[in-house]
């Protein structure tokens, strides 16, 4: 028999990511369909990968199953690794000027010998749907400016709250990580949904303090099960974006994904959780596609 006081410990309400993007693919192809059925013409994406890591190409893989499901046509570009980054940049360029292009994806990390920055910026701010032209970050810095795409994971990160009813403005936000691609600008995002937020980061002293304040966690530090369940706040919304490899030699693979935070602890505190896998992954993929119809109204319906 359960004892009194675990039968009043409240489960935290689990954020399914994976339904809350299906939703949205099935929003997306309805949209394609009517662009298709109005104007004759659909979203395209072009996918650039450089290379043979095993990691990006199933992230591919993914990217052009998604596509497909929702009518968004993808265009696939493979590079060898030894490719030149003036023969990259030149890729992009054509890519700029291809109409039937309305997103532009370079798959990163890029190898060493070729620089992030310079191939990133040389992709046109309106087929930036990855959100990462610095022209579109400076805007997402900006109070009054809109950025024409807002980065997936971050996006993805705020949609999963919104659609969970939880309200962002005026509540205490903490990020944990300011990686270019999430911390950094989730912290922006939730700055223009108007929390008060904090970036905790490597450097910090007395992280845990800090964390245990937040009404809202976005946790990106790639460190796995990091935050344990007493530096939650009892009733906080807890979004993880972490995808750590823990070795599990119960599973055929040898390992399974856990997040940057501990998920069993997490649930008898949190008000709400996402789990990993299952929770923000689906949910990047879900606003890349959302991003690349968007740019693609942009120019149809002009």
């Amino acid at each position: 028999m359960a004892s009194e006081e675990e039968q009043n410990i409240k489960k935290a309400c689990i954020i399914d990511g994976k339904a809350i993007a299906q939703t949205i693919r099935s929003e997306i192809a309805s949209e394609v369909q009517q662009l298709s059925s109005k104007y004759g013409k659909v979203p395209g994406l072009a996918v650039i990968i450089v290379g043979s890591r095993k990691d990006s190409q199933s992230y591919v893989n993914m990217k052009r199953k998604a596509c497909a499901e929702v009518g968004i046509k993808s265009f696939d570009i493979n590079l060898p690794e030894q490719v030149s980054e003036a023969e990259l940049i030149q890729k992009v360029q054509e890519l700029n000027s291809q109409p039937d292009v309305h997103g532009i994806l370079v798959q990163l990390p890029l190898p060493g010998h070729i620089n992030e920055e310079m191939v990133l910026n040389e992709i046109s701010i309106e087929k930036d749907v990855d959100g990462f032209h610095p022209l579109n970050i400076g805007k997402l810095g900006m109070k009054g400016r809109e950025p024409l795409f807002k980065p997936c994971t971050p996006k993805g990160c705020l949609e999963l709250l919104s659609r969970s009813g939880i309200s962002v403005k005026s509540k205490r936000a903490v990020v944990v990580g300011r990686s270019n691609i999430v911390g950094l600008p989730v912290a922006l995002l939730l700055l223009k949904a108007d929390a008060t937020v904090t970036v905790v980061h490597s450097r910090t002293t007395d992280s845990e303090s800090i964390i245990r304040e937040a009404d809202i966690i976005i946790a990106a530090a790639g460190q796995a099960n990091m935050i344990k369940g007493d530096w939650i706040k009892p009733g906080a919304a807890v979004i993880d974006v972490g995808t750590n490899a823990v070795d599990d030699p119960s599973r055929k693979s040898g390992y399974r994904l856990v997040g940057d935070v501990d998920f069993e602890q997490a649930c008898k505190v949190a008000g709400w959780v996402t789990p990993v896998p299952g929770g923000v992954g689906p949910m990047t993929v879900a606003m890349l596609l959302k991003n690349t119809l968007d740019g693609a109204k942009r120019t149809i319906e002009q």
